[in-house]
């Protein structure tokens, strides 16, 4: 890992990771999902209540923001996959690989408070239609995964210590051990913290070398200013590679998160809200999605 050759560009599909209006808010789809009986969406900083450095949909609990103004944020980001506030389940991320398998029984779980959240978890999977997976973030990347065979979904959260754990393949061997095969996958990757703006330091690149093996090759690069840079979108695109994924059912949306784009960032505004993904396997039958309008207009930053 000691070559400075560029990391690889991310995928340079311009249909990857299109921004759509869902239950009245703009968030960003993956069209890899699109002809299958799921609901997935990643929530952009528009279209909530909170105010402040959180303005305006901060879904984070834990980041100082106004409780009633978050779990309100809550509800309309559950709206736009067609789920109630309390058919969602969230997870207390810890940055490791633990998946955690929910299904009906833990509809609601951490939507109000943070003590109530699947413990110590940083992916989720289910089979159960209507429950609403959600991951948090605010420079880390989501990951969701599908397998149209088994109708199994799971959300990944995987932030540079996730990624170096490769909580990517735990939550592929977890899908396998129940049954999917990885070359039915789907998977989409979301927005993070560009490669460009990612600077780590020797220790993160010495666990990323240890831990990732060759995949590290090319995919934390020295800068030259005794730091190194992460592409964090490569390093989970390899995972996912390397889990048996294969490359054409793999999207990635790459639009960075940061404070000139619709998604928060913690490496550059501190403090900051929490965007989402949420996905949601549909029930048996008819039962539409949330309906989709056209895309709004680009609101300005400054």
């Amino acid at each position: 890992m000691t070559s400075s050759a560029p990391a690889p560009e991310p995928a340079a599909d311009p249909a990857a990771g299109q921004i759509a209006e869902r239950g009245g808010l703009p968030v960003l789809e993956w069209s890899i999902f699109a002809d299958h009986p799921i609901d997935v969406a990643v929530t952009t900083r528009d279209g909530g209540v909170s105010e402040g450095p959180y303005e305006s949909l901060n879904l984070g609990l834990h980041v100082g923001d106004e409780p009633d103004r978050v779990v309100e944020n809550r509800a309309r980001a559950a709206a736009a996959i067609g789920l109630g506030l309390d058919e969602l389940v969230f997870c207390n991320q810890a940055h490791g690989r633990a998946v955690a398998r929910v299904d009906a029984h833990d509809r609601g779980r951490g939507t109000r408070t943070a003590d109530t959240a699947i413990p110590g978890a940083d992916a989720l999977i289910t089979r159960t239609p209507d429950v609403g997976l959600v991951v948090m973030m605010a420079d880390c990347v989501p990951i969701v995964l599908y397998d149209p065979v088994t109708a199994s979904l799971a959300c990944i959260h995987a932030g540079w210590r996730g990624t170096v754990a490769r909580v990517v393949a735990a939550t592929v061997e977890r899908l396998v051990a129940d049954g999917s095969r990885p070359g039915d996958l789907l998977a989409g990757i979301g927005p993070a913290i560009p490669y460009e703006r990612y600077q780590v330091g020797p220790e993160v690149a010495r666990a990323a070398r240890e831990q990732l093996g060759e995949d590290a090759d090319g995919v934390v690069v020295p800068d030259g200013e005794g730091r190194w840079r992460f592409d964090l979108w490569e390093a989970n695109r390899r995972s996912l590679r390397r889990a048996g994924v294969p490359a054409t059912s793999i999207e990635l949306a790459a639009i960075p998160t940061g404070a000139d784009g619709p998604f928060f960032s913690d490496r550059a505004v501190r403090p900051c809200g929490r965007f989402a993904a949420l996905a949601r396997l549909r029930p048996p039958g008819p039962t539409p999605g949330p309906t989709a309008g056209p895309t709004p207009p680009a609101k300005e930053r400054r």
